[in-house]
């Protein structure tokens, strides 16, 4: 068993044969050594009769060290008192360009693949690629690192979820900055087709206005959101990649 999956979030995703999408994989990154041997994994992680089959993620278009990434956050979110035990798992990988699906919702209870969509940044974080981040009002750019899902509410983008970001100086001003999931026509096919990109959120992880109402209340409610960008600086000092609480040892996950 790799040491590194000894983890509360590990405990709780299984697999789902059925889940069918069609976002490929992005390249391994380099920023972060530690998780550079993550393709080497057992396929299958188990515990309390709960099983995580890693290569169901993978044909989905899941980059591997992401998602050792986001289930290490939540881990550790879960062991600081963060988060509760969360029913739902967003992983959005901003490394990829916006006409990819590029963002998954994991059901933590089943493990199944809910959703994999397409979803826009922020106008100023760059045109088909994303690469500036930002959590400065006003700044009209993404923010990357780990949120909480709140409650909703009908505004300015119609049905809107509104979130609350974990981590000071990454994504903490997520409030304020009215920071929200919404549907947008701007999120479409058609449009990343005609322009060569998806139209632009002012921040907001913003959805096509068909699903967007589907995937909101999926995950509402304290599921959690991981926001992924190859930053070393935020690779390096997030404590939530970095966790130093000790693990819950009911959570501690087996191999097979």
């Amino acid at each position: 068993m790799r040491k590194g999956f000894v983890t509360a979030a590990l405990a709780m995703l299984v697999s789902s044969a059925g889940a069918s999408v069609i976002a490929k994989t992005a390249p391994a990154t380099p920023e972060n050594a530690a998780h550079a041997a993550a393709i080497a994994r057992p396929a299958t992680v188990a515990s309390d009769g709960v099983t995580v089959d890693h290569a169901v993620a993978l044909k989905s278009g899941v980059n591997a060290d992401v998602l050792d990434l986001a289930l290490t956050a939540v881990s550790c979110g879960v062991a600081s008192g963060d988060l509760q035990a969360p029913p739902t798992l967003t992983l959005i990988d901003y490394s990829l360009p916006s006409t990819t699906p590029r963002l998954w919702v994991f059901d933590l209870h089943t493990g199944r693949i809910l959703f994999n969509e397409l979803v826009a940044h922020g106008r100023n974080s760059g045109d088909n690629m994303a690469t500036r981040f930002s959590d400065v009002a006003e700044s009209r750019e993404t923010s990357i690192g780990l949120f909480r899902t709140a409650d909703t509410y009908v505004g300015h983008n119609g049905y809107s979820l509104r979130l609350d970001g974990l981590e000071p100086g990454v994504n903490g001003n997520a409030r304020e900055r009215a920071i929200v999931m919404h549907g947008a026509p701007y999120v479409d096919a058609g449009v990343a087709k005609a322009n060569g990109r998806l139209g632009r959120s002012w921040g907001c992880p913003a959805l096509r206005e068909a699903v967007a109402r589907q995937v909101i209340d999926t995950v509402r409610g304290g599921g959690v959101i991981f926001s992924y960008y190859p930053d070393a600086a935020w690779l390096k000092t997030s404590r939530f990649l970095n966790c130093r609480v000790q693990k819950d040892p009911a959570y501690t996950v087996a191999t097979k």
